[in-house]
């Protein structure tokens, strides 16, 4: 049985629908309005072999916070319904991801205990006119959503846009880990037998 979730969410500042299928091939079909920030979602897709098809409005002439804080509400939600009871899963993953001269580890506990730790220092503050500081609010948006402990950290680099997609793409690859099936996890791994 595939894994799948489709809804939305509205609120006076945002309104986003999506569709996601964790077991799937990495397709997408992603429009947020702010272009760096789709780029970033279609690597989470693509490398972490999930069809996504996303879309979202928001109030982007204030800025981009509520859209990238509210689509990653909408996906920690979707990744969480999606999951279901977590039986059978690995729960468990760690991804170290190069870009060029950037390097960066995601490491995450499918646990339902949210959390995140963001151990990132950017060189600027806008990658175009995408702001860096958005991306640690995406992530604890998705984390603590989706009941996942994330950890985040950048092990070095210099280019802001290589920094952040080495991130987007190991989160991607964490979550596809993570969530697949190993046959040796009888219901879910955790001795209390509940996540």
């Amino acid at each position: 049985m595939e894994r799948q979730y489709k809804g939305e969410r509205k609120t006076k500042e945002t309104e986003i629908a999506i569709e996601l299928g964790l077991d799937g091939t990495g397709k997408y079909d992603i429009a947020t309005g702010v272009g760096f920030f789709d780029h970033m979602l279609e690597q989470v897709a693509k490398h972490g072999f999930m069809d996504m098809k996303l879309r979202a409005t928001g109030d982007l002439q204030v800025d981009d916070h509520h859209t990238v804080e509210d689509v990653g509400i909408v996906l920690g939600m979707a990744i969480k319904e999606a999951l279901g009871d977590k039986a059978g899963i690995k729960r468990y993953a760690t991804q170290f991801t190069p870009m060029d001269e950037a390097l960066s580890m995601v490491s995450m506990d499918i646990s339902g205990r949210p959390f995140l730790h963001f151990e990132v220092s950017f060189t600027g503050e806008r990658v175009g006119s995408f702001e860096v500081q958005l991306v640690e609010e995406f992530f604890r948006a998705v984390a603590f959503n989706s009941g996942i402990t994330l950890h985040i950290r950048s092990l070095y680099g210099k280019n802001n846009h290589h920094i952040i997609e080495s991130i987007f793409k190991s989160f991607g690859r964490a979550l596809d880990e993570a969530t697949a099936y190993d046959p040796r996890v009888k219901g879910v791994l955790s001795t209390k037998g509940a996540l």
